[in-house]
């Protein structure tokens, strides 16, 4: 478990062109009641925030998640993170999996995703990206959004028709990935561009919440709890409360405000699978 960051209550960023954003997060990360180790680390700081679930046994996972938080947060402290810094982190994340391969035989991996604030059609949004079933949910004007697709089994037989998103959930298959970061496998993963709009609340999370809480609790407790360290405590709690059966790790990042230069184009315009790699 590598933790890099914690919380903020008000950090602003000046981006390149002359935007002003406010955000503040909170992260929490907890072994669970059935782990004996946990293998999650996250990234918590600006401009990105993102979380690594990891496979392979216990050492190995936990050397696996830990080598791509280490690779992203060298991005800390810049005004903006693009695809192609993120493509360049996850591959370096793999190259140091390869020299750290004598912790298992079988290699080592991980799940990633999170957000990073970016500059997308020379606008300001956030950068959405994902390898694996952790995932990011956006709440604004009271709505629960998933703005991740799941990289697994039962996601691939949802979309099929074959099962519903509630069999998924029990199904024997539930924990196998098919996208990964590691196991001698190049990075590959998926982005979704959003617009950074004030009143908006973004949570990165490992599917160790999502196992215990279901979309509406999750909306439940992101509503009710103003504060991103109040509203992470609550998530955790009730994950561990419903069994806590995995790793659990939280990432809550609120955009306080956003102002934009007074000659700016402010229609942003979301986009889906054709976030351009720079």
């Amino acid at each position: 478990m590598t933790q890099i960051g914690h919380g903020n209550a008000g950090h602003t960023l000046h981006l390149p062109d002359g935007t002003r954003v406010e955000l503040a997060w909170a992260a929490l990360t907890d072994t669970g009641l059935r782990r004996e180790v946990n293998e999650d680390s996250f990234i918590a700081d600006s401009p990105i925030f993102a979380v690594a679930d990891g496979m392979g046994g216990h050492a190995a996972g936990d050397f696996a998640s830990a080598a791509v938080v280490t690779r992203l947060a060298s991005h800390v402290g810049e005004s903006i993170v693009g695809t192609s810094e993120i493509d360049a982190s996850l591959r370096a994340a793999v190259d140091d999996m390869r020299r750290g391969a004598g912790v298992t035989d079988e290699g080592s991996g991980t799940t990633v995703t999170g957000v990073a604030v970016a500059v997308v059609g020379g606008r300001a949004a956030f950068l959405v990206f994902n390898i694996g079933d952790s995932r990011v949910y956006r709440l604004r004007g009271g709505e629960l959004e998933q703005l991740t697709v799941d990289h697994s089994i039962v996601q691939e037989l949802v979309d099929a028709g074959q099962i519903t998103r509630e069999e998924a959930d029990t199904h024997p298959h539930a924990n196998v990935i098919t996208r990964a970061v590691g196991f001698h496998e190049a990075p590959v993963p998926d982005y979704r561009a959003i617009p950074l709009e004030a009143g908006s609340r973004i949570l990165v999370c490992s599917d160790g919440l999502t196992k215990e809480l279901t979309p509406y609790g999750i909306r439940h407790f992101l509503l009710a709890n103003p504060r991103p360290q109040s509203a992470a405590r609550q998530l955790m709690d009730a994950a561990l409360g419903n069994g806590g059966r995995d790793n659990v790790t939280v990432v809550i990042v609120d955009v306080v405000d956003v102002t934009a230069p007074a000659d700016a184009d402010t229609g942003i315009v979301e986009r889906t699978g054709d976030v351009p790699r720079d």
